[in-house]
């Protein structure tokens, strides 16, 4: 019986994350399985990968053939470094204690790689919100300006108004009080020729 190391679809629509599964060759995709070694969820950066180590490096070694996807997830592991480790191992190049050494240093070197890259990932979401932040100041900046320059023209129409009204109003007071002084200029004159009239009789 061909075994397969494949992906199992699971998650919802437009956030699918898979399982990662002993099948029958023949099965369908996401149909019965013999084994599940692990998770893979490739929503994240770098990809999150949950696997069974020695599950995995067992069905490598008897020879089940992995699909191109997993057999990418099961060499970023290491699981085909420990298998060529162990490999030398048989052969006597090197003992268990040395190829442990090396696959050690191997996962170090490959967290450290992974560090730099959430280390990178958190600095670009920062620099992305610190730009947000300063388009959205420059645009409230820009809103309160034009806030300010409509009601600044809103306050000089109203000044102007009423301007315009006091005029008015003074416009409209001023003949009454002019013409006050021209009766009572006028009034001496009526009474003159009363007193001519009385000069005679003083005679």
């Amino acid at each position: 019986m061909a075994t397969k190391i494949r992906l199992q679809r699971r998650g919802r629509k437009g956030y699918a994350f898979y399982s990662i599964v002993i099948a029958d060759a023949r099965a369908p995709r996401d149909g019965k399985f013999t084994e599940k070694i692990g998770t893979y969820n490739p929503n994240t950066n770098p990809a999150t990968v949950d696997l069974n180590f020695d599950r995995a490096l067992y069905w490598v070694e008897v020879g089940a053939q992995p699909t191109d996807t997993v057999r990418n997830i099961l060499s970023r592991e290491g699981v085909y470094l420990m298998k060529h480790l162990k490999g030398g191992v048989k052969k006597g190049a090197f003992d268990e204690a040395a190829a442990q050494k090396k696959f050690d240093a191997w996962k170090a070197d490959k967290q450290k790689g992974l560090e730099k890259i959430a280390a990178e990932e958190s600095k670009a979401k920062k620099d992305a919100a610190a730009a947000q932040l300063k388009a959205e100041k420059a645009q409230n900046e820009e809103q309160a300006k034009k806030v300010a320059e409509k009601k600044a023209a809103a306050d000089a129409a109203k000044a102007e108004e009423e301007a315009a009204k006091a005029a008015e109003e003074a416009a409209a007071e001023a003949p009454a009080e002019e013409a006050a002084p021209a009766v009572e200029a006028e009034a001496p004159a009526e009474e003159a020729p009363a007193a001519e009239a009385e000069a005679p009789a003083a005679e």
